[in-house]
């Protein structure tokens, strides 16, 4: 298998790497370790809440990478499946997707999501020539809206209550990249 490597302050190992359905036993036992900490914003854990639902959930991106309309990847710690990062949507033809992730708390605070989104983001904007690239996230998940700010996206607007998570109503905030502006910050950086 193949991965890319990801720094970390501390200096441990970390990768970006493909998932697929066979790994859905790991894919699973890492959703179990952040079930609660991942489900407070997303219902990926509800998505994945055992083996069957997990191998179906990581089939449904192998059939989007097939399809060339999404692809999903994770962040491996010291070799322990610790989170991941997807494109939920992509869209080469209209030159748009979207980004999005997740990590169970053992690795948060390691910039490992902001690294590998960075990496999602500079294969779509100079490999597939995408234009625009957004990240859609609830107003109430500020982690995530702080990786959105260090990838240099801007927010767009809050589309108010539009997502019910778990029977409650929620503001998503979409905040987006364009190609020169991803250009730009790289450089910057």
């Amino acid at each position: 298998m193949f991965a890319t490597p990801l720094e970390t302050a501390d200096g441990r190992r970390a990768e970006l790497c493909p998932l697929e359905p066979w790994q859905a036993a790991e894919f699973l036992a890492h959703m179990d370790r952040g079930r609660e900490y991942v489900g407070r914003h997303i219902g990926l854990p509800d998505a994945a809440g055992d083996l069957a639902a997990a191998r179906a959930f990581l089939q449904s991106y192998a059939d989007k990478q097939a399809a060339d309309s999404g692809r999903i990847f994770g962040i491996r710690l010291d070799g322990t499946l610790v989170g991941g990062v997807l494109f939920r949507l992509f869209d080469a033809g209209a030159g748009t997707c979207e980004v999005g992730c997740w990590l169970e708390p053992s690795a948060v605070g390691r910039g490992l999501v902001t690294r590998a989104a960075g990496i999602l983001i500079d294969w779509a904007v100079e490999e597939r020539g995408i234009h625009r690239i957004e990240w859609v996230v609830s107003s109430e998940n500020t982690p995530s809206v702080k990786v959105a700010e260090r990838l240099g996206m801007r927010r767009d607007g809050v589309l108010r209550q539009a997502s019910s998570h778990r029977g409650v109503r929620k503001d998503l905030e979409v905040w987006s990249v364009l190609a020169p502006e991803w250009r730009e910050h790289r450089a910057g950086a």
